[in-house]
């Protein structure tokens, strides 16, 4: 989607002019217009006003934020986000937003064209990825089984190329890293071929880095509203302790599984494949609308039976065709492991979340790594 920034700069001027008008009337002026007299009315603590890109990103800062404020998801429930675009409706809400959480690393395409055309200065923009190394998508496929890989350093102050530490949590094989020069314009040009500039954007699938994003929403909330620091605080170490617990279940499980490899229908899981020491193996590319080609399909059905793969798996919020396709072709079943990039009606209705969706991928994989 190309934007007009003067196009969107004078909708959203002229919204900002609606809603002041229809906004005038405040609590004491209805006070005043019952009664005759203005009469001071006592006043709560006004809550910030979040919008978030994607449902992670709610989830992190719903349980940071807890009542100090009200917070607002882009997408919305049951869309794939990969190819989700804001309407000139939802960049009026950015713009009186106080602060705009997102996940970055490529995931939202449009960000940096619409937050360029806006005219809050005071909005405080939240990147949950900023800090963790990113890697190649594509990097822990079955195709790149060597154990040191090209790994870039997500840093947003566009520094030049330098060697940088590769990220180990745990893990022995240490490999040299390139720092990713972030340029943004171009990834605003680019983003609709929705390969995240070769960058995997899945950070929140492993609990040990969706524990550094919640820390930076954290930060960002402490910024926005000072006074609520602590409170801010004690939220997250309570959130993280649940997602600490998560990653420790995860550990256990994987310990002694029969097998280390699985296979996916998109290459989101690298991070926690990455984790955990699995080995993902997915049917399609970062993004699950991309087509695998002949080939691809060919490359995963052979790898499937050569390790006697025995469950394929989906997800919910795209078309399970090729997974299933492959699942017969091999004789095998298919079963969920959702990517968590938003829920489902039935799963809101269920009253499900990322830590209850996790603990579902996790008896997924479990039952997957050990047939």
């Amino acid at each position: 989607m190309k934007f007009s920034k003067k196009a969107t700069l004078g909708l959203l001027f002229s919204l900002t002019l609606i809603v002041a008008g229809c906004g005038q009337k405040s609590a004491s002026d209805a006070n005043t217009a019952s009664t005759g007299t203005s009469v001071p009315v006592e006043t709560e603590t006004a809550k910030l006003n979040v919008q978030v890109s994607f449902y992670p990103m709610y989830e992190f800062t719903k349980n940071v934020a807890g009542d100090l404020a009200e917070v607002h998801t882009l997408v919305p429930a049951g869309m794939e986000p990969h190819d989700w675009e804001p309407t000139p409706q939802d960049i009026a809400s950015i713009e009186k937003a106080d602060l705009l959480v997102y996940n970055g690393a490529g995931m939202e395409s449009w960000m940096d064209q619409v937050t360029g055309s806006l005219s809050n200065a005071s909005l405080i923009q939240v990147e949950a990825s900023k800090g963790i190394n990113l890697l190649e998508g594509g990097e822990h496929d079955h195709h790149h089984e060597d154990s040191e890989a090209t790994e870039h350093d997500h840093d947003h102050d566009h520094a030049n190329e330098a060697t940088t530490e590769q990220h180990d949590h745990d893990h022995a094989d240490e490999a040299t890293a390139e720092e990713h020069d972030h340029d943004h314009d171009a990834e605003a040009e680019e983003g609709h071929d929705h390969d995240h500039g070769g960058l995997d954007p899945h950070v929140w699938l492993s609990p040990a880095l969706a524990v550094k994003e919640v820390r930076n929403i954290e930060a960002g909330l402490a910024q926005a509203s000072p006074e609520h620091a602590e409170q801010f605080k004690q939220n997250a170490d309570a959130y993280i302790a649940q997602l600490e617990s998560l990653d420790q279940d995860f550990k256990a499980a994987v310990t002694d599984s029969k097998r280390k490899d699985f296979i996916t229908q998109h290459a989101a899981f690298g991070y926690l494949a990455k984790e955990y020491g699995l080995q993902q193996v997915p049917i399609a590319g970062l993004s699950p609308e991309q087509e695998p080609s002949a080939a691809q399909m060919a490359s995963v059905i052979d790898f499937a039976k050569e390790h006697q793969v025995k469950t394929i798996f989906f997800e919910t919020l795209v078309s399970s065709k090729v997974s299933e396709t492959i699942a017969s072709e091999v004789g095998a079943k298919t079963a969920v492991l959702n990517p968590i990039e938003g829920l489902t009606e039935e799963e809101i209705a269920e009253g499900m979340d990322y830590i209850s969706v996790m603990r579902q991928n996790l008896e997924a994989l479990k039952l997957a790594l050990n047939e």
